[in-house]
């Protein structure tokens, strides 16, 4: 993955997450998505931390936004690898996360949200 692509993937992931546009966020992924977080679990009840497709990860994302309306994010860096993306970053409560983003074709089809 050349290193220009990542720097503009996390600058149009930050904007549409700070924008709350999930839309433009749902751009970024593919229909088959596979997301998984610590997260999934509290804002979805599905214990397994994981989802499958586009709908399930539009509800999680959906629910999210509305459980934290000041929700904001700010890059810290960005890490390339061959089909790999990492997006470091600080989250509204101060807190810092990692997303590990597995890409097809210019797309998320594998992604998982880490917190320290």
């Amino acid at each position: 993955m050349e290193r220009q692509f990542a720097e503009r993937f996390a600058t149009e992931w930050v904007e549409a997450w700070n924008a709350h546009d999930l839309d433009r966020l749902l751009a970024h992924f593919a229909d088959d998505v596979e997301w998984s977080s610590p997260l999934v679990a509290s804002f979805t009840g599905d214990e397994s931390g994981v989802l499958h497709g586009k709908p399930a990860l539009r509800a999680y994302y959906a629910e999210g936004l509305r459980r934290i309306p000041d929700l904001h994010f700010e890059v810290l860096g960005v890490r390339a690898g061959v089909a790999v993306l990492v997006i470091n970053y600080r989250n509204q409560a101060g807190g810092e996360v990692s997303e590990v983003l597995r890409l097809r074709d210019g797309l998320v089809v594998e992604g998982h949200g880490t917190y320290a």
